[in-house]
């Protein structure tokens, strides 16, 4: 499984890239916002930090972009900035129309904001380079993902599409479970989230024990 880093602040992924070593990057607006930049300021300065290396930035098309022509445009646009981009495009039906004729230009393309079966198989089907479905979020409305992702994967491997599923909006340790579970192929959740699941208490604990074994060792 690969860890990327859901997030837009340039301190958190050079951090992730260089302690981490963190396999890619996600953005979406609202992450923009929190960092204080635009998509081209951030297209701009995360070029710098992931060029020569193996990692991708997912990098989301405007959203009020309402037909399939605007999506491309703005597509093209941004995957030709760096080879290291893939470009997030929305699970709709414009959408799918954007994907179709993008993937054979060779973008890379993240299908976003999916909640259910077949709209992961139509991205697939289409071409989709990362396929991300959205954990958090159902979640917090009272739905279970074990079977949610079981199903996506199991659909999207087992006819053979060459799609990466990223288990997304992922905020807890129990979510690293499911997606793993699942046989997803990426996690992306953000800074503090891997800061979290990263610390245990009784990592602590085994860590102070055995210190004090040490201690007394060579006290002697």
């Amino acid at each position: 499984m690969k860890f990327f880093l859901d997030s837009a602040k340039l301190d958190e992924i050079e951090y992730a890239i260089k302690k981490w070593k963190i396999d890619g990057v996600t953005t979406n607006p609202r992450h923009l916002m929190n960092a204080g930049m635009t998509v081209e300021n951030f297209a701009k300065e995360v070029k710098k930090l992931v060029e020569g290396t193996h990692i991708t930035v997912s990098l989301e098309v405007n959203p009020h972009l309402d037909s399939p022509e605007e999506i491309v445009q703005e597509a093209l646009s941004l995957a030709a900035i760096s080879e290291n981009f893939a470009i997030k495009i929305p699970a709709t039906e414009n959408g799918f129309e954007a994907l179709a004729e993008l993937s054979p230009k060779g973008v890379k393309v993240n299908v976003t904001l999916v909640f259910n079966m077949v709209q992961a198989v139509q991205a697939a089907r289409l071409g989709a380079f990362y396929i991300s479905p959205f954990v958090g979020w159902r979640e917090e409305r009272g739905e279970m993902n074990t079977d949610f992702l079981k199903q996506i994967v199991q659909a999207v491997k087992g006819y053979g599409y060459k799609s990466q599923i990223i288990v997304a909006a992922v905020r807890s340790g129990r979510h690293f479970i499911e997606a793993a579970m699942s046989g997803a192929d990426i996690v992306t959740a953000g800074f503090e989230v891997y800061r979290r699941a990263f610390d245990n208490p009784y990592t602590k604990l085994g860590l102070q024990i055995f210190s004090e074994a040490w201690d007394s060792i060579y006290r002697r």
